[in-house]
């Protein structure tokens, strides 16, 4: 699956470098988090291309694969080996138009399949969501709407807003759900940002990766509040890296069955954060 991801992400970065109307990139993360119990080690890649269609629309598509492998640290967990790994494959598009000067509207659509190891019709879910944009002036701004999310352990829909403000060449704000986020440059080398988000994803399990004891189990959930601080350095004009390190709070973890229904708490701690990315923007 690694393999299929990467060479079409490979193709696709190939194809798009003969435009000159479209900006693309392609990043490289990792990522661990470790807690008392539980220890999650995450490997992601992402292509995005962005498209100006014309003056008051722009297109913009991520294709993004994730893999998160989780050691459980406790010996009675029912897991094979005391360790699983789960995937994601999401494809996130983005339409923004421009209703006049300060107002814009903006559609996002992300089919997204989660799975453990096998990939069936059931691993695929349809999120995405709408919100309009309004534009004070140069400095501010505000974004209402509404998101179909996995951000605590569920599908639903739920109300997103920001509000932002640019308050001065250096330094922006950004206030909101689910995201809120202060970003501050002092040159075009360095920036920094704090970040406060929601994170959540749910994967179905496969059925002889449990021990008889957990057959009723169908459903592996997880979701926390993350507080994160990034560094980015850009390297030249096209490469850049960045450093990431935080706290997760309200870190849940469980298994359920086809009705919802909880089987097994994990019962996971509180953790830190640590992240190391590469990304290259053309």
């Amino acid at each position: 699956m690694r393999i299929q991801i990467f060479t079409i992400l490979l193709f696709l970065f190939s194809i798009l470098k003969i435009s000159a109307q479209n900006s693309y990139s392609l990043d490289l993360n990792i990522k661990t988090g470790p807690t008392e119990k539980i220890t999650t080690n995450e490997t992601e890649v992402g292509f995005t291309v962005t498209k100006k269609i014309d003056s008051k629309n722009t297109l913009s598509n991520t294709i993004r694969y994730t893999k998160i492998g989780v050691d459980y640290e406790l010996e009675k967990y029912a897991f094979q080996d005391n360790s699983t790994d789960f995937s994601s494959i999401a494809n996130d598009l983005t339409i923004n138009h421009d209703i006049d000067q300060k107002m814009s509207f903006t559609v996002n659509v992300k089919p997204t399949i989660n799975f453990e190891k096998n990939i069936g019709f059931s691993d695929v879910q349809l999120l995405g969501g709408l919100k309009m944009n309004y534009k004070f002036n140069e400095s501010n701004s505000i974004s209402a709407g509404a998101q179909r999310s996995m951000l605590f352990g569920k599908i639903s829909v739920l109300p997103s807003f920001s509000y932002m403000q640019q308050i001065n060449k250096n330094t922006a704000v950004a206030i909101g759900f689910p995201i809120s986020q202060v970003s501050y440059s002092n040159n075009n080398k360095n920036s920094f940002s704090i970040k406060n988000d929601f994170q959540g994803a749910i994967s179905n399990l496969d059925g002889e990766a449990l021990s008889d004891n957990y057959n009723n189990a169908t459903k592996m959930t997880y979701s926390q509040m993350a507080t994160t601080f990034e560094y980015v350095r850009s390297v030249d004009t096209y490469w850049s890296i960045n450093f990431k390190g935080g706290y997760g709070f309200n870190n849940k973890f469980y298994l359920t069955d086809n009705a919802g229904n909880l089987t097994y708490d994990f019962n996971n701690n509180n953790g830190y954060i640590f992240n190391i990315g590469i990304k290259f923007k053309h």
